[in-house]
């Protein structure tokens, strides 16, 4: 989609001679505080999420603030990036480092410290230009809260490039993103080696969709709309292979809320991937009708191998799920070797006490790898959140503050059927409930890695094969002493789920002979122990946080009070040359 700024969008006198600070809030995330961290609310997207009632088996793991890096790599004027500083930490930025702009990015709960480090940047620099996006941006009353000058909801790369007198058109540079840092389960660290840990690619933002509680696709124009950073399979392929060279990478967490919608882009990709012999896996979001449109053998040689899925409810009224079996759906990815993460809502307007057990037991039903659960809540920014203003259910920010409207503690409105705070147990029952039927992610990961090897390891494709065979080399190994500390475990607390862990450590044992055999026994009992002292730690109130990233583009990186504060050097790939198929796409 072109983008044309209107005649009155600000622009910044220095152009791009101004000194820029591009800034998350502040830490730390996983305690209670009066700024808006929760300890229920941490800032590890599985944990808070998805694994939350796992325990020591849980997935943990962080994510740097993407659209930052992204903005920071696409304006030439001298900016530097801190990712989740401490709080004396950023102030001491301030005060030390003259800028003329400061940007902040946060979501709606994390508004607290936006208004805080407001604050210290007034103190400090007074004539310094505070920009406040994400998606806080959409906060109905933010300016009578926060001092910022500017406030920016939606894509930030264009209106960086056009307030600091860039050309907002210009073709985009992608940052070198490791999706994940500090990743561990069951006590043990992973994602280490080289070609471990995916690239983050972010062919796009928004969602035409447009689901009415979709904060993502609310901040980039809501229902019909997105704007593609790289509008063809040419110019997406280039970007990846720049990934690849630069971090080694074997795979690629595609940062796009619906990349399967994007039919023609896709298959164009997965033509370069043939051609050019790629044998990389894709980690996607897709919605299940965006999934139907593809066969088996598009989704094998795309290396689709990870699939974030709405589910959202039984009987659920979403477009996106029209017409589809989900549960046979689900059955049909895993039997590929794909790895679900099954999204469902607890508090759709039906539920209440007389159905909520059986809105569960559907969701739980699925045997997803993951399953994320979060309550049905009424975002700042979505049609939701105007449909209940409208209606006058929305609570009070004294009876449900900014900092726990999260989706993982209790609901900012009035609900039809559900009071008195039940949603609360609803959202764990579903959890628990979940992690007793299915047991450990990790070990659903083994199985279906399992399933995907046995389906596949005799494809008549070079690329197929290879990708199976790297994506599941632990399987003997590693993931055979999992399954052997996993259902040790769980031998005396669900002896059911302990047997259903040893049949699949079995069949491995069987595919991979004496050396899955072997491992289960040497691995399995350090396994065991490891998980042992997590879980000690965790009952002890072990948090895990972020260390903080200081990082300059090459124009801040010759500032001499930068150079000397050790930054690390902003890196990204070249954007391709336009192709005449993505000028057609964009005219």
């Amino acid at each position: 989609m072109p983008h044309h700024p209107p005649a009155d969008h600000p622009r910044h006198p220095l152009a791009t001679r101004a000194r820029v600070l591009l800034s998350s809030v502040f830490g730390p995330y996983s305690r209670d505080d009066e700024y808006g961290s929760r300890g229920i609310n941490p800032m590890e997207l599985y944990q808070n999420q998805v694994t939350r009632l796992q325990g020591g088996f849980s997935l943990r793991m962080f994510h740097r603030s993407f659209g930052l890096m992204m903005i920071q790599a696409n304006i030439d004027a001298p900016c530097t990036l801190l990712d989740f500083p401490t709080l004396e930490r950023f102030e001491e930025e301030i005060r030390t480092v003259p800028y003329d702009v400061v940007g902040i990015s946060a979501i709606v709960p994390n508004v607290g410290k936006v208004k805080l480090m407001c604050e210290i940047v007034r103190r400090h620099q007074p004539r310094a230009t505070i920009v406040v996006g994400g998606h806080v941006a959409n906060r109905p009353g933010l300016r009578d809260v926060v001092d910022a000058d500017h406030l920016v909801a939606g894509e930030g790369v264009r209106w960086f490039r056009t307030f600091l007198g860039q050309d907002p058109a210009a073709p985009v540079r992608h940052p070198q993103i490791v999706s994940t840092f500090g990743a561990r389960a069951m006590g043990v660290p992973f994602g280490r080696g080289e070609g471990e840990t995916a690239a983050t690619v972010i062919p796009s933002v928004g969602c035409p969709l447009g689901c009415n509680f979709c904060s993502t696709s609310a901040m980039f124009g809501g229902r019909g709309r997105f704007f593609n950073f790289y509008e063809g399979g040419e110019e997406l392929f280039e970007v990846m292979r720049g990934l690849e060279q630069a971090l080694r990478a074997r795979s690629f967490f595609v940062m796009d809320e619906n990349f399967l919608l994007h039919r023609k882009r896709a298959l164009r990709l997965l033509e370069l991937m043939r051609e050019h012999g790629k044998a990389w896996a894709l980690y996607v979001f897709s919605s299940a009708n965006a999934l139907r449109q593809y066969t088996d053998d598009e989704l094998v040689g795309l290396g689709v191998s990870w699939v974030w899925l709405g589910l959202e409810g039984k009987q659920s009224a979403y477009a996106k799920l029209n017409g589809s079996d989900t549960r046979a759906l689900v059955r049909r990815l895993q039997g590929l070797g794909i790895r679900v993460l099954g999204s469902s809502i607890v508090g759709l307007p039906e539920h209440g006490a007389d159905n909520i057990d059986a809105a569960i037991a559907h969701a739980v039903e699925h045997d997803t790898e993951f399953h994320q659960f979060m309550l049905y809540t009424p975002v700042p920014g979505t049609p939701l959140y105007a449909e209940h203003r409208a209606k006058g259910t929305l609570l009070s920010p004294e009876e449900c503050p900014d900092a726990d409207t999260h989706g993982q503690l209790r609901f900012n409105y009035r609900h039809p059927r559900i009071k008195n705070g039940e949603e609360t147990e609803y959202l764990l029952r579903a959890f628990r409930r979940d992690f007793e039927v299915n047991g450990p992610s990790i070990a659903r990961i083994a199985r279906t890695l399992l399933r995907g090897w046995l389906a596949l390891k005799d494809h008549p494709d070079p690329r197929v094969r290879d990708r199976v065979a790297f994506e599941t080399k632990d399987l003997a190994t590693q993931y055979a002493g999992a399954l052997w500390a996993s259902a040790r475990w769980f031998a005396r607390e669900n002896p059911v789920l302990a047997a259903r862990l040893r049949a699949t450590r079995r069949d491995i044992e069987r595919e991979f002979g004496w050396k899955a055999r072997l491992a289960a026994r040497l691995v399995g009992p350090v396994i065991l122990a490891t998980l042992w002292l997590e879980a000690r730690r965790l009952r002890q109130g072990r948090t895990y946080e972020p260390g903080t990233f200081y990082e300059a583009n090459p124009a801040a990186a010759a500032r001499a009070e930068v150079a000397t504060r050790g930054a690390l050097p902003c890196r990204w790939v070249e954007p391709p040359v336009r192709t005449a198929e993505a000028s057609e796409a964009v005219a």
